[in-house]
């Protein structure tokens, strides 16, 4: 499963990436909402997971234009805001699928990968 990580704290990024990877997931990082926008110009991911607090304010402007490319993409959103706490983030945010609170495990987040991208679902699309 091909897997965009949009995480402005490296560390944290770096640790969920590599549980990530121990776990067969293929993760490409990236920390601003510029680094995103090109990934998702010319990449195809299975999953999103975007923060939704990134210092250049761009989660919302991420999220639209990997929907725009995308239309079926789902978005995991992660926050440690208690901003999002009435639900508004699904409607902000159509492919939006779940909103995690921070800190989080790593196994939890793996098993919402697996939940809205089965793996079956993603050798299917590939053969």
């Amino acid at each position: 499963m091909r897997v965009l990580l949009v995480q402005n704290n490296r560390g944290l990024s770096d640790f969920w990436t590599a549980s990530l990877l121990r776990r067969g997931f293929s993760v490409t990082q990236v920390f601003t909402q510029a680094e995103a926008i090109a990934k998702l110009r010319f990449n195809r991911f299975d999953v999103l997971i975007l923060d939704l607090v990134l210092p250049d304010g761009g989660a919302i402007a991420i999220s639209d234009f990997a929907t725009y490319k995308h239309p079926d993409v789902p978005i995991i959103a992660v926050t440690s805001s208690s901003f999002f706490s009435d639900g508004s983030i699904f409607e902000l945010i159509p492919n939006a699928r779940s909103l995690m609170r921070t800190p989080l495990r790593p196994d939890d987040l793996a098993a919402v990968l697996d939940h809205y991208v089965p793996p079956q679902e993603v050798a299917a699309e590939r053969a």
